[in-house]
């Protein structure tokens, strides 16, 4: 398992390569995460560091629960709205309070991105699942519909699983092989090629890619 680093999405912008080509991107906030616990397998069973990600603002601490407020006073962590926690070897090499920011990604890297996708609320076949629909001329009585769905006498009746109208979007979505374009320390920015799920504002999850890093062992 790799180290899942938390971040904001600010939006999309593009950049120009030495050829002059642009480049669509996606900016993500990198404030820096915080190790508010360590766990061992010797105490919990199993190796994990806990990040702890965007401080809660002054008027809102007020929100956090005792049982939160007692957990990131121990560590001595200022409250965090987000954690997570990464399955990784070697916790030995971090500690309580550690800052991980932009430094553990390189420009040229290659990361999955893992977001939730925007909401479409209730949609029909045609945009939920890109069915073609019927003629569109007047009196056809058949433009944006799901078509026949049913059986004859035997067995009479719906199977089920069957692509229907529905709620759409708010799904888990994970990017795979995305470059970074850009890691900048000083304005704690991540600058990734490509789109990635989700709202502006929303929270992303950005680790070491997988599939690439396997490729290039069989290369060795």
């Amino acid at each position: 398992m790799t180290l899942k680093f938390m971040g904001k999405k600010l939006g999309m912008t593009r950049l120009f390569d030495e050829n002059g080509n642009h480049v669509v991107c996606t900016v993500i906030s990198a404030e820096p995460n915080i190790v508010s616990q360590i766990k061992s397998k010797e105490k919990d069973g199993y190796e994990a560091i806990q990040l702890s990600a965007l401080k809660v603002k002054a008027p809102k601490v007020r929100n956090v629960s005792k049982a939160l407020r007692g957990h990131f006073a121990k560590a001595s962590v200022e409250p965090r709205t987000h954690i997570a926690e990464s399955r990784v070897e070697g916790v030995d090499q971090y500690q309580v309070g550690q800052e991980i920011g932009v430094a553990v990604f390189a420009e040229g890297d290659f990361v999955d991105v893992q977001g939730v996708s925007k909401g479409k609320g209730h949609q029909g076949v045609i945009k939920r699942h890109h069915f073609a629909g019927g003629p569109a001329s007047h009196g056809s009585g058949f433009h944006r519909h799901g078509g026949s769905t049913g059986m004859r006498t035997s067995p009479g009746r719906c199977l089920p699983g069957q692509k229907k109208s529905g709620r759409m979007g708010a799904d888990t979505v994970t990017v795979q092989n995305l470059k970074i374009v850009k890691a900048d320390e000083e304005k704690q920015v991540l600058i990734i090629e490509g789109a990635i799920p989700g709202a502006r504002g929303g929270l992303v999850y950005v680790a070491k890619a997988q599939k690439k890093a396997s490729k290039k062992k069989e290369k060795k």
